[in-house]
């Protein structure tokens, strides 16, 4: 083998290696949530309270939305759900840390809605909670 040859071939497997690491490490990039899709049946959504077995927040996407839905078990066992529509230009939010953060503008909000960095300046709608049985059931008439 000519050292031309060596030297090619040496490249190629180095960048199929690394290709490969990239594409792994890209997969890890996605949202490490699970979203919940779900009908609006009465102006309410149903999801099973099982699903909080393993986390305490789901999210939730009612079919025709553009806009998630954040639902949380608090520490008494009681459930609040909260809309992740930017309160200042209606941007969808994505979970950050210990919040929620909109892409557009940069506001934060802790995961109770509150505004923790503008240019937002009010918490984020929330919705009403109550369990039937084994579902939880959020009205999304009320707030």
């Amino acid at each position: 083998m000519q050292r031309r040859q060596f030297i090619k071939s040496s490249c190629n497997i180095c960048l199929l290696a690394g290709s490969g690491f990239l594409l792994s490490e890209l997969g890890a990039c996605g949202p490490a949530y699970q979203v919940v899709k779900t009908e609006i049946i009465n102006n309410q959504v149903q999801i099973p309270v099982a699903g909080f077995t393993q986390s305490g927040l789901q999210f939730v996407r009612p079919k025709g939305w553009l806009y998630d839905i954040a639902v949380m078990k608090k520490n008494d066992d009681t459930y609040e759900a909260i809309l992740l529509q930017c309160t200042h230009q209606s941007n969808q939010l994505i979970p950050a840390g210990n919040g929620y953060t909109c892409s557009l503008h940069g506001s934060q909000f802790n995961k109770e809605g509150v505004v923790t960095k503008g240019p937002a300046s009010h918490p984020l709608k929330k919705y009403p909670v109550a369990i039937d049985h084994e579902n939880l059931i959020i009205n999304l008439n009320q707030s």
